[in-house]
């Protein structure tokens, strides 16, 4: 394929690098025009980074079919969780909230397991009816989540300010420790937990002809990673366009992590729909929980060790209501993932949980 073919092919990054240009040159025209400006502005970064986000996922997507699961979801699950961490990064060194961090992963754990999940449970168990999985990944991701969430933003509440560097500091060792422990067992001897084997007849109807043509690993890789670059350099320009357009306006500050949640699991969202209308829960079940798990365990240990550094004003304890989500979803997700199979109610069950939390957010709790 030649270059033109390339960048036609690839038009979404394109225009996405053209319209980070165009902010880098007129970012202070459109503040001073005014609060309703930058969030109209804000609101055009968005859509180009999710546009941005599709083209990430088709590579992710091409990817996760030449390797097979578990290599190809996680693919998936660390380029959306490099996004967060990149914009999350970046609106922590302007003038961002300290429970930004908190708000945003929680606001990720509800989108992930809740909406992504519940959404795709409810419309696949419509179409297909009792969707297999293997019940072994469900079980594993959902004691890593508990664990993470619990040492990370549970647990937090009762450590006095005073020493809060020393707990911060234990947080990023055990959370690598819990990764370094996950990544080998998921790629390694215990790889099968993540994996499910589909009949014959129904694994012929998935051909390479319904991911489009084929492509090199090293471009779908290379594609990834500038996406990622790309995705970083508007999230930067959204950031502050969108803080000088919600400045003084009385909306939720949790408004702002739910938006960085969202961006980041676009490619995610996508992927994981197709794969449970599909009637591949188990690729659904490894987006939807393993970007949940990558979430807390990667994001945590980075943007602590950035707080640990900069002496920036950071907390992590979740407010009891966002406690009592977190824990209720978490109750769910262990009786409805036990079995190895998902159906609608299942879904719905999620969804609900999902509306509850949009409800939440809208009423400022």
């Amino acid at each position: 394929m030649g270059i033109a073919s390339r960048l036609k092919e690839e038009k979404f990054l394109v225009a996405a690098l053209v319209v980070a240009a165009i902010a880098y040159f007129l970012e202070h025209a459109v503040i001073e025009m005014g609060r309703g400006i930058a969030l109209i502005a804000a609101a055009a970064l968005v859509g180009t980074i999710v546009l941005a986000s599709i083209r990430v996922a088709h590579h992710a997507e091409l990817l996760a079919v030449k390797v097979g699961d578990p290599y190809g979801t996680m693919i998936l699950t660390l380029s959306a969780v490099a996004v967060e961490v990149i914009i999350l990064a970046i609106m922590m060194s302007g003038e961002s909230s300290p429970t930004l961090v908190r708000d945003t992963i929680y606001s990720a754990l509800m989108l992930d397991i809740n909406g992504i999940l519940g959404l795709a449970a409810l419309l696949g168990g419509l179409k297909h009816g009792e969707q297999p999985y293997n019940d072994n990944s469900g079980k594993t991701y959902g004691v890593m989540i508990l664990t993470a969430i619990g040492i990370s933003m549970i647990v937090p509440e009762f450590v006095p300010g005073d020493k809060w560097h020393y707990y911060s500091a234990f947080t990023i060792v055990a959370m690598i420790a819990l990764y370094g422990l996950f990544l080998r067992m998921q790629v390694g001897q215990h790889s099968y937990f993540f994996s499910y084997s589909y009949p014959r007849s129904e694994r012929k109807k998935e051909g390479p002809d319904e991911h489009g043509p084929d492509e090199s690993t090293a471009i779908s890789i290379a594609t990834i990673l500038v996406g990622v670059v790309i995705i970083g350099l508007l999230a930067e320009f959204m950031a502050t366009l969108m803080t000088e357009g919600l400045r003084d306006s009385g909306a939720p500050i949790a408004v702002t992590a739910v938006v960085v949640a969202a961006i980041s699991a676009a490619p995610e969202i996508l992927t994981a729909l197709r794969a449970a209308l599909r009637n591949r829960m188990q690729a659904t079940v490894n987006i939807a929980m393993g970007a949940s798990l990558s979430t807390v365990i990667l994001t945590v240990p980075v943007m602590e060790a950035i707080a640990l550094y900069t002496g920036q004003p950071f907390i992590m304890a979740m407010t009891p209501v966002q406690t009592v989500m977190v824990t209720i979803t978490l109750i769910a997700a262990a009786i409805n993932l036990n079995d190895g199979e998902t159906n609608a109610i299942e879904g719905m069950t999620h969804f609900i949980l999902f509306a509850t939390f949009v409800m939440l957010t809208g009423l400022g709790l």
